[in-house]
């Protein structure tokens, strides 16, 4: 470089289909940019409409909308000094792409293309968008820099071609969404494209939740000896400076990582926080059974949300332990949150009543523990109803995989925050909020649950004594032998090689495949694992494999 080259980056946190509100958080980000004397203002992967704004951008009437949007603001940008790279779908002779504006002085110079579409796990852009072939070198100023969108750093070929055009400069737009580990895969990617074109590359990630995934923000820069020199906020908007000079030195922010059990509860944070709050809930209610699904679910809660905007209720049937009873009240008042008990006795009695005379002869079995989480559910949906709270479904997922879990029951709901936490992860992030209070979070500084919650058998209690390893192996075999069939798609021989009983994990394996149709029909939870069941994992609900195992 000839001389220094200042960048504004811009992670910002925008609405799927909220054009307008987008809009704003880009003018708004332009206009600290020019007081700041950037040269390029560099945003998010399809900042316009969010991402991934799926089949919207399939609506012809969407995209006029978008493109008005866009020209609106490029009027704006019109003798002003700070260019603007600006992630957006954008139709080119009636093809639909992937594109990001090179936007200069009121008019659109270049339109970048994305060249390589993710059509795996929960990416879907062949679908919607035209694959990219042209050029995605820009010029700012006297500064070669190449443009690479996303799915772009994952593959060698763009980087080849902007090395061989002479890029100065490595710029990445991305809508990446978190997975634990995710981060340490970013930056492997981005060492090896640094290491190939012996340039500095900045990446800016989008923040926020939408729907089932999240983004964690972090984004940061890598100078051409592969060292990660900035680094922006993980879980938060924001803004940052960084200044590429002539003689290779970077400025700019020095934030920290966010790996393990903290990234994985913030992650659950931010879904839902955004979850309720871009889809206009007054906040959420949830069964606080005094088990460590529904405390840790309710800390979650009041982390992202306030206690003043949770309710929670103990639902306690003749089978609920004076334990339980014990641990939800502390539950609730370690938290500060609304609590209410109300009893189901009565309408387990009222059921008993009505079914009796076509139950006649038959033993009490699964029927009538399926009865008493259905009555909870029933009272639970008719609060939601009745004062708009969304109902939180408090299932992990060890219990979905196997189908330990009542459909129209606990699985009532409008949103999961353990969906893709296996129980003991649940186990390990309860005793891990206890010691640590998140950066931004808004519940208490100590303990969230007592110890007898995270150390106590679990257990459903819907019959005397009832412990979940009546049913189940114990958790620390179910989650290993999961993980090899959900994660890593193993072999009944490759499960047994890493010492597992080989009928042990036949009875999983089956009892896995049986459950899809549950999960075919629960609520949409928090993305947190590789393969996240529903579009990470589609497996057909009629399906005759289990049956060759």
């Amino acid at each position: 470089m000839t001389a220094s080259l200042t960048l504004a980056l811009a992670q910002l946190n925008p609405i799927v289909g909220a054009i307008h509100h987008n809009m704003d958080l880009l003018r708004q980000a332009f206009d600290k940019a020019l007081d700041q004397q950037a040269d390029l203002l560099v945003s998010t992967e399809l900042l316009t409409t969010g991402y991934p704004p799926e089949d919207l951008v399939l609506k012809p009437a969407f995209m006029d909308e978008v493109e008005k949007a866009v020209h609106d603001f490029i009027e704006t940008t019109k003798g002003k000094d700070t260019a603007v790279l600006l992630g957006t779908p954008w139709r080119v002779s009636d093809k639909l792409y992937n594109a990001a504006l090179m936007i200069v002085d009121g008019e659109i110079r270049d339109v970048i293309v994305k060249r390589h579409l993710p059509n795996y796990g929960v990416f879907d852009e062949i679908r919607i968008f035209n694959k990219g072939r042209e050029s995605n070198l820009v010029q700012v100023k006297d500064h070669k820099v190449g443009v690479m969108i996303c799915e772009d750093m994952w593959f060698e070929d763009v980087c080849a071609d902007l090395k061989f055009e002479g890029a100065e400069l490595l710029v990445v737009m991305n809508g990446s969404p978190f997975e634990a580990d995710k981060p340490s895969l970013r930056y492997d990617l981005a060492h090896e494209r640094v290491h190939e074109a012996g340039v500095p590359l900045v990446y800016v990630n989008q923040i926020g939740g939408q729907d089932e995934l999240v983004f964690d923000g972090g984004s940061f820069v890598m100078a051409k000896d592969g060292e990660r020199v900035c680094q922006m906020a993980h879980w938060a908007e924001d803004f940052s400076l960084v200044t590429i000079t002539n003689d290779g030195v970077i400025q700019g922010p020095q934030g920290k990582d966010s790996e393990g059990l903290e990234a994985i509860y913030q992650a659950m944070v931010l879904g839902l926080r955004d979850y309720v709050n871009k889809n206009g809930f007054p906040g959420v209610v949830l069964g606080l059974s005094g088990g460590i699904d529904s405390a840790l679910s309710a800390a979650v809660a009041v982390d992202a949300l306030g206690a003043d905007r949770v309710k929670c209720v103990m639902m306690p049937s003749p089978y609920t332990s004076q334990d339980s009873l014990d641990d939800a009240r502390d539950c609730a008042e370690f938290l500060g949150v609304d609590y209410d008990s109300v009893s189901i006795a009565p309408v387990m009695g009222a059921y008993d009543t009505m079914l009796s005379p076509l139950f006649a002869g038959c033993d009490k079995d699964i029927t009538e523990e399926n009865i008493q989480s259905r009555s909870r559910g029933l009272l639970l949906m008719a609060l939601s109803n009745k004062f708009g709270h969304m109902l939180l479904t408090t299932g992990n997922k060890s219990e979905m995989s196997v189908g330990y879990a009542t459909i129209y029951g606990d699985m009532c709901g409008g949103y999961s925050v353990l969906k893709d936490v296996y129980k003991m992860t649940v186990f390990a992030l309860s005793a891990w909020r206890n010691d640590h209070k998140p950066e931004g979070c808004l519940g208490p500084d100590g303990r969230v649950m007592p110890d007898n919650v995270i150390s106590k058998p679990p257990s459903a209690e819907l019959r005397p004594d009832q412990k979940d390893e009546d049913s189940l192996p114990p958790y620390e075999i179910l989650d290993d032998i999961l993980e090899c069939l959900v994660e890593k798609e193993y072999s009944l021989d490759d499960v047994v090689a890493c010492g597992h009983d080989a009928d042990v994990v036949r009875r999983i394996w089956k009892l896995l495949d049986r459950a899809e149709y549950k999960r075919r029909q629960a609520p949409p939870g928090v993305k947190i694992t590789s393969r996240a069941f529903g579009r990470d994992r589609r497996y057909p609900l009629t399906n005759g494999f289990t049956s060759l195992i």
